[in-house]
């Protein structure tokens, strides 16, 4: 049996549940649902076949009628055990919190509602130990985020009012929508530009408004994923260096430390731990003429950036 890949797994997950309240699904609706096509669904359908309770015996697993699926129905059963209460050890209610928390940054408003509903719950469940976390994206409104993810989910290009890196230069660009998605603290749209004919990335916050145009996108070829933040290759949380002058020297009895230094010129080596970057830039910006040194120099390039746009005429 061939392994399941990485985008396999949570459709997977979604599967389940929709064909538990779909009885007697239509293969080819279900499909279209999932927006893959008929043979992948009946891949999956497999895959299922072979998953369920440990042990592995045939009541252990879960029943796909390949008879019916045959048909073009699908009607899967023993799976009961999937609508059970789950239980969280509190670190991985957390961790849900946390991704709840991004995904609500990203959110439209159509989703955000419910997205904020569970996230209310865990935290309820959890209690104190929720504001232990923090998740800040610079993501723009969520009625701009709406308006992409109908265009991407209709397939239509459409024309940006579009904010460059410098103050007061906006841009009105047509561009085919592919995706949407985050990077050191900031979202993003991938898109197919007309006008230069190659894929580029729009952030978020700077769209102002979106036009459908009511073409169809064109065929381009699979979107580029978007670039790796700094921090997306590290598995934990990444260590940084701050050379500080006097005027950011309080930092050291603020932050948890890895080591503090005193260095020539009245300067202090501090190392911390980073695992947000949306904090970091918030920090260096704080910091401003303070820090003499970063290392790695990457770990500054999104303050950098949102100073410059700052100092814009």
């Amino acid at each position: 049996m061939a392994m399941t890949s990485a985008s396999q797994v949570p459709r997977l997950l979604a599967l389940v549940p929709y064909l538990q309240a779909h009885p007697d699904a239509d293969l080819a609706q279900t499909a279209s649902v999932f927006a893959v096509t008929q043979k992948q669904l009946v891949a999956d359908l497999k895959v299922l076949w072979f998953c369920g309770l440990p042990g592995g015996a045939p009541g252990d697993l879960i029943e796909v009628d390949m008879d019916a699926l045959a048909s073009g129905r699908i009607r899967l059963t023993n799976a009961e055990f999937l609508a059970r209460p789950q239980r969280f050890t509190p670190e991985e209610a957390l961790s849900l919190i946390v991704a709840l928390r991004a995904i609500e940054e990203m959110a439209d408003a159509e989703l955000g509602p419910a997205v904020r509903s569970a996230r209310a719950k865990l935290e309820a469940a959890v209690g104190a130990g929720a504001d232990r976390v923090d998740v800040d994206v610079s993501a723009g409104h969520e009625v701009i985020r709406g308006r992409l993810a109908d265009a991407i989910l209709a397939g239509t290009a459409i024309r940006l009012s579009y904010h460059g890196a410098s103050r007061g230069v906006a841009t009105e660009p047509i561009v085919d929508p592919a995706g949407l998605g985050t990077r050191d603290g900031y979202g993003y749209l991938t898109a197919w530009a007309h006008e230069r004919s190659a894929w580029r990335t729009y952030r978020l916050d700077r769209i102002v408004a979106v036009e459908p145009t009511g073409e169809p996108v064109g065929d381009h070829g699979p979107a580029p994923a978007l670039a790796s933040g700094w921090l997306d290759q590290r598995p934990d949380a990444a260590e940084v260096t701050l050379d500080l002058r006097p005027a950011g020297h309080w930092i050291t009895e603020y932050h948890p430390m890895v080591s503090v230094e005193r260095l020539p010129g009245d300067i202090v080596r501090a190392r911390l731990l980073v695992a947000d970057p949306a904090w970091f830039r918030r920090l260096l910006l704080r910091l401003g003429p303070a820090v003499a040194r970063v290392d790695p120099p990457e770990a500054a390039a999104s303050a950098i950036e949102a100073a410059r746009e700052a100092l814009g005429p």
